[in-house]
Parts: C-alpha cells; sequence; structure tokens
C-alpha cells in the first residue's frame, strides 16, 4: 500500500456545507469612501506636480512691480499667483507664470492700492480658497496611514479566516472536505495491510448501517489511530474507509491548528467539530497529530498556556462530547506514539490503535501490481522478482519505483517498461543514481574493487548471510561502490549466527584493505557505524552477551523534552563498551582467517571488477571455484562502440542497468 496520489484528484465540494465560510468578502460603504476620497486626492495630488508655476520670493515680486513687469495678478488668501510682461532680455522658453506665498495680511485692501500706484497696468483678481479643498491637503497624510492599515493589515487578518469578522476568523478551521461524490479511493486502491483494513471494515459498516449496532447498545469506537512508519499508507487507508463508506471527509493537519495567537487552535477545533456534526455521517481525519497531540507538561513554549496544549485541551473536550448518536468518526495517523499525551489514547477517544506496518513480501508484491495498472509493462517483467528484492521498502517506496521505471524506459524511448527499467528505479529510489561517467584515480579504484571484493567473498562463502546478488564499483549517489544482497525472506527476529555473518560481511571490505593493500583507508567509515551499532545492540537490547545477562541497557525515553537517561552505571557501561569491542574483534579475526584462505579467489574478484565494473552472484561463485569469465570487458564494449570513420564516439557503460544494493558495501540493518 502506499500513500501515493489518488487516482483523481479531490476536487471542491460542490455545494458549501452548513458553517462553512464564505470566502468572497464584500466591500463595504466604508471601502468605498475610503476608495473615492483616495482617488480624489490623488488627482489633486497630480495636478500640483504638474503646475508649471515658478517659485519666486517677495524680493523678486517686489522687483518685478517696480519695473511693470506684472501682466496680471490673482490674490488669494495665503498666496499670490499671476502672469508676467514680455520683458527684453528675459529668456524666451522661461515661464511667465509664478506663484508667491504670502501671509494674509499681504492680500489686504492696502496692498491692493500699493499694486495700483506701482503698476497701474497690472490687472487684478481676487479669488477664495476652497475651504473642501483645505481639509483635504491637511488630512492626506492621515488617510494615506490609514489606508495602509486598513487595505495591508485589516483586510489580510479578514481574509485569513474567511468570515465575517476580524480577529474572529482565525478561529475558522483550516480543513479540506472531500465529498463522497469526489472521493474516488476505495479499498480496491489499498494493499499490503489486510489486517488493518479488516479492523477498519467494522467502522465502514457503522457509518452505513449504525441502527445496526444501537440494536444490541453496543458503541462504536469514537477514533482510530493509525500508527506506523512513513509511507506506510495511514493517509491512503484513511480516504479509502471514506470511500467505502460514501460520507464526507474532513482532513486537516495537526500543524494547521496552531497561529500565532494563544486560543486559535481551540477555536479551530470547535468549529471543525462543530461543521462535522452538522454533516454527519462523516469521517473527520487527522493527520500528523503529534503536532498537538504530544504529552502535556513543561515544555519549551512555556507550560499550560502554551498554545499547542490548549489546543490538545479543545480536541479532548470535543471527542468527549460525542453521544452514541452521533456518527462522527475520528481518524488519526501519526508516527510518533510515543510521544502522545495519555489521555489522547484512552478509551473513549482514540480507543483504538491499528498499525499499519510495513509489507511483507506478498504485500509488496499485491502493492506493486495496484501501482503497475498505470503503465504499461513488458512481457519479461517479474514483480515477484521485485518485490522480493525490496525488503523494509514501504508502500511509497513502491509507488516511487514504479513511476521512476517509467520515467527511465520513457528517456530511452521503449514502448514498455522491462525488468531493468524496474531494477534500475529500485537502485535510483533506495541509493541515488549511478554516476557511471565519473572518473575515478587509478589508485583509488583499486582500493574500492578490493574493499568490494571482500564483502562480496564474505557473503558468498558465508551460509549464515544473506545471498549475494551482486556487486559493482560504478559510483552511486555518494558511494565509490556496491555490495548486494537479495534477501530470501523478510526477517522477523535476528539470531545470533545472521547477526554474526553480518558482522563479518559488514567488516569483510576493511580486511580486504589490510589483506591485499597492506594498508587501510578511509572508506570503511560507514561499515565501521554499522558493526558498531550491531553490536551495541546485540549487547544493551537483545541480551546476547554472557557477562551482562538477560538485561536490557538501552536508554529510556520520553521526558519532558524527550532526552535520553542512562539507567545504568559507569561500571556496567564500561563492561558493555568492553563486550562491545570483543564482538566486533572475534568478528574480525574470523573474517580475516576466511579472507586468507580463499585469497587467490579474493584477488580475483577485484581484478574482475577492475576489469568489468559490475559482477553477479553467479560470476562471482565462479571465479571463487577458479572458473575463468568470459564476457567483453569495458574496454572491449567501448572498442566496440567506436566507429571507424569517427575520431571519438560516447562511451557507454559494461553495465546498463545496475540492480539493488547497499552502498560502501553496506547490508540491510536489523533494527
Amino acid at each position: 500500500m502506499s500513500d501515493g496520489e489518488n487516482p483523481k484528484p479531490d476536487k471542491p465540494v460542490g455545494k458549501r456545507p452548513a458553517g462553512e465560510p464564505n470566502l468572497k468578502m464584500s466591500r463595504g460603504v466604508m471601502s468605498w469612501l475610503l476608495f473615492v476620497m483616495l482617488a480624489l486626492m490623488l488627482v489633486i495630488l497630480l495636478n500640483r506636480s504638474m503646475d508649471p508655476r515658478e517659485k519666486i520670493t517677495l524680493s523678486q515680486f517686489y522687483t518685478h512691480v517696480e519695473n511693470g513687469g506684472i501682466e496680471t495678478v490673482v490674490l488669494r488668501e495665503r498666496s499670490i499667483r499671476g502672469e508676467l510682461r514680455e520683458i527684453q532680455g528675459r529668456e524666451p522658453n522661461a515661464t511667465k507664470l509664478f506663484e508667491l506665498p504670502v501671509p494674509k495680511e499681504m492680500t489686504s485692501f492696502d496692498f491692493i492700492q500699493y499694486l495700483r500706484s506701482k503698476s497701474p497696468e497690472t490687472e487684478i483678481k481676487v479669488e477664495e480658497d476652497s475651504m473642501l479643498m483645505a481639509v483635504l491637503i491637511n488630512l492626506l497624510p492621515w488617510l494615506l496611514i490609514f489606508a495602509f492599515i486598513w487595505f495591508v493589515v485589516f483586510r489580510q487578518l479578514r481574509s485569513a479566516g474567511g468570515g465575517p469578522g476580524m480577529f474572529g476568523n482565525f478561529g475558522r478551521s483550516k480543513h479540506r472536505v472531500t465529498t463522497k461524490e469526489h472521493t474516488h479511493v476505495t479499498f480496491a486502491d489499498v494493499a499490503g495491510i489486510n489486517e488493518a483494513k479488516e479492523e477498519v471494515t467494522e467502522i465502514i459498516e457503522f457509518l452505513k448501517n449504525p441502527k445496526k449496532f444501537q440494536r444490541l447498545g453496543g458503541r462504536i469506537p469514537r477514533g482510530v489511530l493509525l500508527i506506523g512508519l512513513p509511507g506506510c499508507g495511514k493517509t491512503l487507508l484513511a480516504k479509502a474507509i471514506a470511500g467505502e463508506a460514501e460520507v464526507p471527509f474532513f482532513s486537516i493537519s495537526g500543524s494547521d491548528f496552531v497561529e500565532m495567537f494563544v486560543g486559535v487552535g481551540a477555536s479551530r477545533v470547535r468549529d471543525l467539530f462543530k461543521q462535522a456534526k452538522e454533516n454527519s455521517p462523516c469521517i473527520i481525519f487527522l493527520d500528523e497529530i503529534d503536532a498537538v497531540g504530544r504529552r502535556r507538561g513543561a515544555s519549551f513554549g512555556g507550560g499550560g498556556h502554551d498554545e499547542r496544549e490548549q489546543t490538545l485541551n479543545a480536541i479532548l473536550v470535543e471527542m468527549d462530547g460525542f453521544g452514541t448518536s452521533d456518527q462522527v468518526i475520528v481518524i488519526a495517523a501519526t508516527n510518533r506514539v510515543d510521544v502522545l499525551d495519555p489521555a489522547l489514547i484512552r478509551p473513549g477517544r482514540f480507543d483504538r490503535q491499528v498499525n499499519v506496518s510495513l509489507p511483507d513480501v506478498q504485500g509488496r508484491y499485491e502493492i506493486l501490481k495496484v501501482h503497475a495498472r498505470k503503465i504499461k509493462l513488458g512481457p519479461t517483467v517479474d514483480l515477484r522478482k521485485l518485490a522480493r528484492g525490496t525488503p523494509m521498502f514501504s508502500g511509497a517506496d513502491l509507488a516511487a519505483i514504479i513511476n521512476e521505471s517509467a520515467l527511465i524506459a520513457t528517456m530511452h524511448n521503449k514502448e514498455y517498461v522491462d525488468q531493468d527499467d524496474l531494477d534500475e528505479a529500485r537502485d535510483k529510489v533506495r541509493w541515488g543514481r549511478a554516476q557511471k561517467s565519473r572518473v575515478v584515480d587509478e589508485n583509488d579504484q583499486k582500493v574500492v574493487a578490493y574493499h568490494e571484493a571482500g564483502h562480496a567473498l564474505v557473503q558468498a562463502l558465508d551460509d549464515h548471510a544473506d545471498p549475494l546478488h551482486k556487486v559493482s564499483i560504478i559510483p552511486r549517489g555518494p558511494m565509490g561502490g556496491a555490495t548486494f544482497a537479495l534477501p530470501e525472506r523478510d526477517r522477523i527476529v535476528y539470531t545470533t549466527s545472521y547477526l554474526t555473518a553480518t558482522l563479518k560481511v559488514t567488516l569483510g571490505g576493511r580486511v580486504a584493505e589490510e589483506v591485499y593493500c597492506g594498508e587501510i583507508s578511509s572508506g570503511a567509515s560507514s561499515d565501521i557505524q554499522q558493526a558498531t551499532e550491531i553490536a551495541r545492540n546485540m549487547v544493551t537490547q537483545w541480551g546476547m552477551a554472557e557477562s551482562l545477562g538477560f538485561i536490557h541497557y538501552g536508554e529510556d525515553r520520553g521526558g519532558a523534552f524527550d532526552i535520553g537517561t542512562r539507567n545504568y552505571s559507569e561500571e556496567t557501561a564500561a563492561k558493555i563498551d568492553t563486550e562491545v569491542k570483543r564482538i566486533v574483534d572475534e568478528a574480525y579475526k574470523g573474517t580475516k582467517t576466511l579472507m586468507l584462505e580463499y585469497r587467490e579467489a579474493g584477488d580475483a574478484i577485484a581484478q574482475a571488477l577492475l576489469k568489468y565494473e559490475t559482477l553477479s552472484a553467479d560470476e562471482v561463485n565462479a571465479l571463487i571455484r577458479g572458473e575463468t569469465l568470459d564476457k567483453p570487458s569495458v574496454t572491449d564494449l567501448l572498442d566496440s562502440a567506436m566507429p571507424d570513420n569517427v575520431g571519438e564516439a560516447r562511451p557507454i557503460s559494461a553495465e546498463p542497468t545496475p540492480e539493488v544494493g547497499l552502498g560502501g558495501g553496506e547490508l540491510p540493518q536489523p533494527s
């Protein structure tokens, strides 16, 4: 099963349910009035900025009066405007209009008499200033400030919630509603988790026929908590429940409840449950509920007044408010059930927990068949082989493999997707793209070849390890080479023999460098990390150290800040370190003994890797038996790709499609 996209995208609800906010806001009278005033002020400012009048001083004005250079004068309350005469010596293109700001006393009767006496030919006019215009000019700065606050701040707050009011709209729920007409996901689109599907079947039956359960007085679970790793299909299962029941599907993420204002999340919770009850029967899906459902107590947010805790309290209260007749089922999903508040998962709230686990080999096959319906597959495709070669892959990973294989086939102009495309897509999804054009130094290439040869040799010889599938020195992602294993089955438990074999395979690369190269390199860093973690788990978690016994020595987590605390003494810690080193050292000695016994075979594998770059499991086993390989090398392929009449040709790789594996010689790590 997969968390991939629906066959058809969710569409908006055709009819807005009761209580759903209307996103279109009508413009009020205040908005229109403010708009008209701003437009008027804009016109005034444009007219003032385009005024061609020249500002002159009082001294210049008196000079023009004494010289008789004033044609007309317009007296206003606080300014004098006018037009100058054409005077000899004046520039021809100079403006004749002028303006002089003056006190009110300058425009009195005595001033008019002065003008008449000094310049009798000047035409004098008197005008009154517009009171409205003066008021508007004085209020202009305040209007601009208010307009900025209104349109930039208040309107944004109003549109945030989409409904009437201003700050109260933050409390409107941000959920998305999918009605039964637009729910296209059913149980036919869900595969790989048959037990989870069976466990939620009674919820579908309750939503379809609630009287069947009320007849005997039974109460259907109010909340269902889907628990599983990312990509296992929790969201898809919730959509399938709604699709099978043919009821509205209210979906919202836990982070959508939290805002910058305290109390908004609780308000959104109340609004969501109110609308759900009005549209019952329905399903509420809370994705990633751990965003608001974490354990209450001391936190970085400030204790009981934390916004997240208020939101959680609102969810708890609303779920307690359900009656036996309320046909509202709350489904939540999380991959961190360990951090949830105990009050949230008690009986009466989320009183049923459904584990959506990683699919087994049969489940992976069913998931691949579901996603393969969308693409064209070739006649040689074997989905069972692909399912066997993808242990610990989630449904989302498998969906990505099918999609990537279609893209790879398209880029190679193929008519359909073949097995090689699926294998390459599997490697690309898990370990990155093969870097076949990457230039590697000859000495580094030799070290990588012997390193991977050591992994492959131990993998092929140890009967308790997973079967070898392929070894390659073609870089993939951040890795210089890779040894790939193909597990025969999905492992639920790890035995001591399997873990010891895994340790030997992990250490094979470092031992090969020591035996064949005479010195060690930094290429085994990931191998060292993996080997140490396996050995430490054997000692502290799985009780495989006789000196420490059947006791768990792991760290306890789950405090206020999710910080691990060690629950054993310093003396015990020293014993743990000693046992971890002993286990790794014993595995190292065993690996070195095996490597020295089959030294010629390891050298043959490394030389073949330098020649062919990639070897299959059959070819590695043939080299161990002392046989020789008869296939074209990389140089032969490059020569065959070189046309006779062309100086250069694009090189091709000896291995067109590498297969599944882990980089740096790593194997699937037990968990």
